[in-house]
């Protein structure tokens, strides 16, 4: 039996090396006999909890901000990275933004329709810049709604997103369409 470990079998060699040793290294932290941060090797940089005082002259105390998004820190750097998006924030949106290509699908295909009976009410002109203003809603709305509300909460987003379902309908596919015929 060997001597000086009683679990020598659940040992690796190289276990002896003294980077690898975490339990007494995190507490002292690099601090050297008089109680002040030992400056960094070049090259090194320190993060993480108490980073701030190891790259402060003389090892003063400087206060690390808590949240990232408030300090005045993060402010000069720029906004705060977001939060990627979830499965189910990236599903409503494609289905939202589906309803908003078929809707626009539906405007071509009523508006194409009702353009027989429209030339007695307005001008041609007119009813063409009319036809494709409809037709274009749809997708606008969705791409300005979605730009517009990247800095505020999902519920916004995804309430204005389903205001424009309910509000941009297609009625002349509806009404006149394959369904009303």
């Amino acid at each position: 039996m060997p001597a000086g470990r009683d679990d020598d079998a659940l040992t690796w060699d190289g276990d002896d090396d003294p980077t690898l040793d975490v339990g007494a290294a995190e507490t002292t932290e690099a601090v050297n006999q008089t109680g002040a941060a030992a400056p960094l090797p070049e090259g090194w940089s320190a993060v993480g909890k108490g980073s701030k005082t190891l790259d402060s002259p003389e090892g003063e105390d400087v206060e690390a901000p808590v949240d990232p998004r408030g300090s005045l820190e993060s402010d000069a750097q720029g906004p705060a990275p977001r939060e990627p998006m979830g499965n189910v924030e990236l599903i409503s949106l494609g289905v939202l933004g589906g309803f908003s290509v078929l809707y626009a699908v539906g405007w071509l295909i009523g508006g194409l329709r009702l353009q027989d009976a429209a030339q007695f009410l307005v001008a041609s002109v007119a009813y063409q810049v009319s036809l494709w203003l409809a037709i274009l809603a749809p997708i606008v709305w969705f791409g300005s709604v979605y730009l517009l509300t990247t800095g505020s909460k999902k519920w916004v987003r995804f309430l204005w997103l389903i205001g424009g379902v309910l509000f941009l309908i297609p009625w002349p596919f509806i009404m006149v369409g394959a369904i009303g015929r």
